[in-house]
């Protein structure tokens, strides 16, 4: 197929022209003219295109169209009308761990039943509680004060809407976006910074290692999405400066984008995935077929991956084409895998650039969880085109991983010769680079 360019203008603000409610007000997001809140899904431009593709809120009538500053603005325009189409301009930094009058919210605040972090560990110490699961009052305790966090920090998002950042300084801070059983929906322009929790649980049961919740962005059962332009990062709350019990990191973040549950249809461009160790997660389970076997079909394509560990993506069921990406691993940074080859998976990895540090060998870009065949073609690593298979496979012999992926893609909007990536990308991923 043939690939061309697609320009996407830059953004600006202008003022608005009437106040909607005591909470909301109309402003436009706009350039040369153009309002990019009403901007939709190219055609061909990945699987979110396929079918009726995205268009958001492109329809939204002039009622439903809200510019927010706070959590309980945004809360409020999420609720607005249902389904009806709207749009959603969110302007500066809005704290999900704040109250209705926009104070402030710490771990303490949520605590409740008696629960202590120093309780917590000392009654599910392994040298006294053993290998189990932890249960009991301080669980319980645990459970009911993550229930207090959960309902301040998660947000639902519905059908038909478009999310975007008012100019470059829109942040959703200690959020999650839950798309979940919905359908056309665009999120574009946001910076989603340290979605934390204060209650991770200990699992005990085999190394040992504390569980938590709160993906930044998560799409679960949802089809046509589009997610575009965005930064994803620990930012304030770096895994290093989080402090180990039991010997394992006291884990306080989940993933940045995870795609389950049988969701479909999305495209993901032009973001930037930061200093992050569980990054994207496509299919959460091996015995989901009933809700994920023809699903999960995601294209990620001119993404910028900068710090992290692993999972980008980690693939169960989909097939998913992964293609014009740039990974880049830093030398100080810990590291263990970008693709993860899971349960009838079918990943389609093409073209893509990656930079490693010395000591750092390209089989350790593909990692085998379970036996399922893999495209992965004209990729470069420093500069060099490189076959991914063959080196895993050269690197790592008792884990062969098997070519062909069985399809080949075909929404592409734009393809570039991946030597051109790290300075593309660096220049035009991420949140207040719309052009």
């Amino acid at each position: 197929m043939r690939c061309h360019e697609r320009v996407i203008v830059g953004v600006t603000c202008c003022a608005a022209v009437a106040a909607l409610t005591a909470t909301t007000a109309a402003a436009d997001v706009e350039d040369r003219g153009r309002d990019v809140a009403r901007q939709t899904l190219a055609p061909g431009d990945g699987w979110g295109a396929s079918g009726p593709g995205v268009t958001g809120g492109a329809k939204a009538d002039a009622a439903h169209v809200h510019t927010v500053r706070n959590r309980e603005e945004l809360a409020a325009a999420l609720r607005d009308g249902g389904d009806t189409p709207k749009i959603i301009k969110i302007k500066g930094v809005i704290d999900a761990n704040t109250d209705a009058a926009g104070k402030p919210l710490t771990c303490d605040d949520y605590a409740t039943d008696g629960y202590t972090r120093e309780g917590y560990l000392e009654a599910y110490d392994p040298a006294t509680w053993g290998k189990e699961m932890p249960s009991g009052p301080m669980e319980d305790a645990r459970l009911a004060s993550a229930a207090k966090q959960a309902e301040r920090v998660k947000l639902a998002v519905g059908s038909n809407t478009t999310i975007i950042g008012a100019g470059s300084g829109a942040k959703l801070l200690g959020a999650t976006l839950s798309v979940r059983d919905a359908h056309n929906v665009i999120v574009r322009n946001l910076t989603f910074e340290d979605a934390f929790d204060c209650f991770p649980q200990w699992d005990g049961t085999k190394e040992g290692e504390w569980n938590s919740e709160y993906d930044q962005l998560v799409i679960d059962g949802a089809t046509h999405v589009w997610v575009d332009h965005n930064t994803f990062t620990d930012g304030r709350r770096p895994d290093s400066s989080l402090p180990t019990y039991f010997g394992a990191l006291y884990q306080q973040h989940d993933g940045e984008l995870d795609i389950v549950r049988g969701a479909n249809l999305v495209t993901a461009s032009w973001n930037s995935f930061e200093d992050h160790d569980k990054t994207l997660l496509f299919g959460n389970s091996d015995s989901a077929a009933a809700t994920d076997a023809g699903k999960l079909k995601i294209t990620l394509h001119h993404n910028r991956f900068s710090g992290i560990v692993e999972r980008a993506p980690r693939v169960r069921f989909g097939q998913v084409d992964v293609y014009n990406n740039h990974f880049e691993i830093t030398p100080e940074q810990k590291f263990g895998y970008v693709f993860g080859i899971g349960h009838e998976s079918r990943l389609y990895a093409e073209k893509n650039a990656f930079t490693l540090p010395a000591g750092t060998g390209a089989g350790q870009i593909l990692k085998k969880w379970k036996d399922a065949p893999v495209t992965a073609e004209h990729n470069y690593v420093n500069g060099k085109r490189v076959d991914l298979i063959a080196a895993h496979n050269a690197q790592y012999p008792e884990e062969l991983l098997r070519s062909g992926a069985g399809w080949t893609p075909e929404l592409r909007d734009r393809v570039d010769h991946p030597r051109t990536l790290p300075g593309l990308l660096d220049a035009r991923a991420g949140a207040g680079r719309l052009r």
